[in-house]
């Protein structure tokens, strides 16, 4: 795999407070990537440095060999790079259609005056916008709510149709953030079954999750954060057996963790 992003020496400080100093790491193109660490850690305002939510004292965003480091979150978004949140936004008042219909909206090249006279333009974009909308609906497993309106999902459905609308622009890369906050134990097994089967068909993603056992199941790659720094980073299974991340994420000792896996086995 090819790095597709690239984060290099990245920092953001708050009233001479550090909230990331120098983070550096990498995410391979048809990677699932997670970044964990505890409250404070500086997870949030990394990726919101990264998205362009906020803007980095310094360091760089690397995205397809492209710095996008100062740029506008809008700007982020249409070079390639998307990302949900950690409080689901949808608007619960319209269909699930038109949820990813205006999801698309800001990124196909139709005006509105196209919109205003039904232009040629207009018609194909809204064409190929409902085409992927039912693409991604079916994806995620909510093709039976497709013309309901999004009001009537539980949380973790919702959470669903966030993905599917954050996907709608073919983005080279989405950031999830606490994707199964909130979520209930078997709809979290729904969305690590949509995002294995999304990455199956190509799909890269950077999760920044709380959920430990989620991320440890899920990612190829795992970030760990620590008071603002890169405390470690390997394969789930390395991070879930180094010393310093058991002891600081998840309450372990190596001990524990080796009668833990000598259990499972």
């Amino acid at each position: 795999m090819t790095a597709l992003l690239e984060i290099r020496d990245l920092r953001k400080s708050f009233a001479g407070v550090h909230a990331v100093d120098g983070v550096s790491f990498t995410v391979e193109q048809g990677s699932i990537t997670g970044l964990i660490g505890p409250n404070g850690s500086g997870k949030s305002t990394t990726i919101d440095c990264i998205a362009g939510f906020q803007k980095a004292d310094g360091g760089r965003v690397v995205l397809a060999g492209t710095d996008i480091a100062g740029r506008s979150a809008h700007q982020i978004a249409r070079a390639g790079l998307m990302r949900t949140f950690q409080t689901v936004r949808v608007y619960e008042n319209l269909p699930l259609r038109d949820n990813l219909a205006i999801a698309a909206q800001q990124f196909d090249d139709a005006t509105w005056s196209d919109e205003l006279f039904r232009t040629r333009r207009y018609r194909r974009a809204a064409a190929a916008a409902e085409t992927r909308a039912r693409e991604l609906i079916e994806l995620v497993g909510l093709a039976r709510y497709y013309d309901a309106d999004a009001g009537i999902l539980s949380y973790g459905q919702k959470k669903l149709l966030a993905l599917a609308a954050a996907l709608m622009p073919r983005p080279r890369i989405v950031v999830l953030d606490e994707p199964v906050a909130g979520v209930n134990p078997t709809r979290i097994r729904d969305v690590e079954d949509v995002l294995r089967k999304l990455n199956a068909g190509g799909e890269t993603f950077l999760i920044v999750e709380h959920n430990v056992e989620f991320i440890t199941n899920l990612c190829h790659h795992v970030i760990v954060l620590d008071q603002g720094r890169k405390l470690a980073e390997g394969t789930a299974a390395a991070i879930h057996t180094d010393p310093r991340v058991l002891e600081a994420y998840l309450g372990m000792t190596p001990e524990m963790a080796e009668a833990e896996m000598r259990g499972a086995a």
